[in-house]
Order: C-alpha cells, then sequence, then structure tokens
C-alpha cells in the first residue's frame, strides 16, 4: 500500500459507499473499517522498522559536538514520533477488538452511532461529534 494518502482515499482504501437503506455497521461495513485498521497499522509497522534500520544505520560517533548533538536531536524526534505511533497501534488494536465483539461505530459514552464519514475521517474514534466537542470543552475548562 503506498503510504500517500490522497483526499479520496486512506491508507490505499476509498471511501465506504453507502447503500441506501443499508443497516448501519453490517458485516460489509465492519470488514472495510477492520481491512483499513490492519493496513494502518501495517505502515505503522514498516515505519517501526525502518526507523530501527535507519538508527543502526546512520548511528556514528562524530568528533564535533554540533555534529553529534544534530545526529541526537534527530534520533530523539524519530523515537518520539515512533513512540506516538506505538500508541497510536495499541488504539487500532483496541479498535479491532471492538469490531471483533461488534461494538465498533457507536458511541461509548451515548451509544449512539458515530457516523460512518466520521470513522472515515477518523477510524479510531470511540466517541460521537457531539461528546467528543463536550469532552474537549471539560479538558479546556480543567487545564484552564
Amino acid at each position: 500500500m503506498p503510504s500517500t494518502a490522497t483526499a479520496e482515499t486512506l491508507h490505499g482504501f476509498e471511501p465506504y459507499k453507502e447503500k441506501k437503506g443499508e443497516e448501519y455497521m453490517n458485516e460489509e461495513q465492519q470488514q472495510h473499517f477492520r481491512n483499513l485498521l490492519l493496513a494502518w497499522k501495517a505502515e505503522l509497522m514498516e515505519e517501526v522498522d525502518r526507523t530501527v534500520t535507519h538508527l543502526k544505520d546512520e548511528a556514528a560517533n562524530f568528533p564535533d559536538p554540533a555534529d553529534r548533538a544534530s545526529q541526537e536531536e534527530e534520533f530523539s524526534l524519530e523515537l518520539r514520533t515512533r513512540d506516538r505511533e506505538r500508541k497510536l497501534i495499541k488504539k487500532i488494536d483496541a479498535t479491532l477488538e471492538l469490531i471483533e465483539q461488534d461494538d465498533y461505530g457507536f458511541c461509548e459514552a451515548c451509544g449512539v452511532e458515530i457516523g460512518i464519514r466520521r470513522l472515515e475521517a477518523r477510524p479510531t474514534a470511540t466517541l460521537c461529534v457531539d461528546c467528543k466537542t463536550l469532552a474537549e470543552i471539560k479538558e479546556k475548562q480543567i487545564s484552564g
């Protein structure tokens, strides 16, 4: 799968086209999102492999402290990015588990349908737009 997703595709997948009168989160929709999540996870795992290779191949003991510092900063940024992706992989795995349990696509706070378009934009979403908005408002109030 190419890692350059366009506005029309996400991880090489065309957006799901709902059929008139189709039941929400039916087997076909679940399979679409399962495939999308697995492709996304595979992309992230490839990045992890590339990072490990890059860190091994590019590691050098530069005599110049500025060069050494630049390399350390580059590695630090790369590792921080991979840590975020590691957390995302965990979230993808949790989402795949929701699909297996037939709980995918429903808001964990209020139980309403999250919606196909929102899930296309954020396949790991667990809250509907309204509940997510409320959660963000509460977060802003708490953090100031």
